[in-house]
């Protein structure tokens, strides 16, 4: 008989059991919370809210998806790499907003419905996953060479290379996709689906499901309920690599955006400095911070944004998320907004990436009426 600790260590009957590792996935703060065979309005407060949620996001996602394509498909944005990097940033978030919705009623119809095809169950858990996380780490990174590209044009000044940084970005995206991809490609191989039963116990009176420690009282029934889970065996070596990738993969992009963001407003004060004499070299770099201030914010915001998941993504699986499912799930969802937040956080702070798409837009709306 498992205690309490360890039984939020281990999933499985007593003679099929699995241990589980490092991190917390949507279906492991769900699990418990999802009732089997009713419907999603006989269903707890908590999941008809997740469930609000999702497609709140979902709604908001893509049509900032949406909106940022009108915006970026327009040629003369992409003929830089700046423009090039956002178009393929709109594209990935699109992608991420979508597979995030579909993984979530993955887990909400694979928890209601025990006899769900073992193709989804796969599905979800061997291509799903690791699909997702690609395109949250595709995003990182395209962010990062925006803030790249942006230092080298603020560093060149009028001897920058349009072309060049044009054809740089269209070599740059397909080998960071193909490098990216590389760092994880060895997760569907480790993802598995482990399967186990649990016997509980039902009132003959009132129909009532009860904890399996009821067993001895006469007027109760036995069913076996049947389970298949999504589970990963990793070698500690593979789990340490993992942590390893995780924290490169948040932590490069971020440091990225923030000295670009210092690189150029230490280098605007510097030259301002130098050109106008009444003004001090520190009075110069508190007017480009004032200035500039969404380039300091952005990354730090993003970084904030996406440490409520990296902490449940390193916690260990002896954590029993049901005990407190609202803080895990905030922190699943935070992780999620900043790929739904390209439009707000690069093309309304931008005059000309803002008239680009009300031009697109009335375009567009001459084009349907005529």
């Amino acid at each position: 008989m498992l205690d309490k600790k360890q039984s939020s260590c281990v999933v499985g009957d007593q003679c099929n059991l699995h241990r589980k590792g490092i991190g917390l996935t949507i279906n492991d703060i769900l699990r418990n919370k999802i009732q089997r065979n009713k419907s999603l309005r006989n269903q707890s407060l908590l999941v008809q809210t997740t469930v609000g949620i999702t497609m709140i996001m979902f709604v908001i996602g893509f049509t900032n998806g949406i909106c940022s394509l009108i915006t970026f498909k327009n040629k003369d944005l992409r003929k830089v790499g700046c423009g090039v990097y956002l178009l393929a940033s709109s594209i990935t978030s699109l992608l991420t907003i979508t597979i995030f919705t579909i993984k979530f009623w993955f887990v909400i119809f694979i928890e209601m419905y025990s006899n769900v095809s073992s193709v989804i169950l796969r599905t979800d858990c061997v291509f799903i996953n690791p699909f997702l996380k690609l395109c949250l780490y595709f995003d990182g990174w395209l962010n990062g060479c925006v803030a790249i590209e942006r230092t080298v044009n603020v560093a060149k000044g009028v001897r920058f290379d349009k072309k060049k940084s044009k054809h740089a970005a269209q070599w740059i995206i397909p080998i960071l996709f193909i490098l990216i991809l590389g760092t994880i490609v060895h997760e569907p191989i480790h993802h598995d689906l482990f399967k186990y039963t649990t016997q509980k116990s039902k009132s003959i009176n009132n129909n009532l499901t009860l904890n399996i420690a009821m067993e001895n009282e006469t007027n109760f029934e036995y069913e076996i309920e049947h389970n298949i889970l999504c589970v990963t065996r990793y070698s500690q070596s593979v789990q340490t690599y993992n942590t390893i990738t995780l924290f490169f993969h948040l932590i490069v992009p971020f440091f990225a955006n923030l000295s670009s963001a210092l690189f150029i407003i230490l280098g605007t004060a510097r030259r301002r400095s130098a050109a106008q004499k009444r003004q001090t070299f520190k009075e110069h770099v508190v007017e480009q911070i004032i200035e500039h201030k969404q380039l300091l914010l952005s990354p730090i915001i993003l970084l904030i944004l996406a440490l409520p998941h990296l902490i449940i993504s390193l916690v260990s699986g002896c954590v029993d998320p049901s005990s407190n499912p609202w803080l895990y799930l905030s922190a699943y969802f935070i992780y999620f907004i900043p790929p739904i937040l390209v439009f707000i956080v690069f093309v309304l702070p931008s005059e000309l990436y803002k008239k680009t798409f009300k031009d697109s837009i009335k375009r567009w709306q001459r084009h349907i009426c005529q």
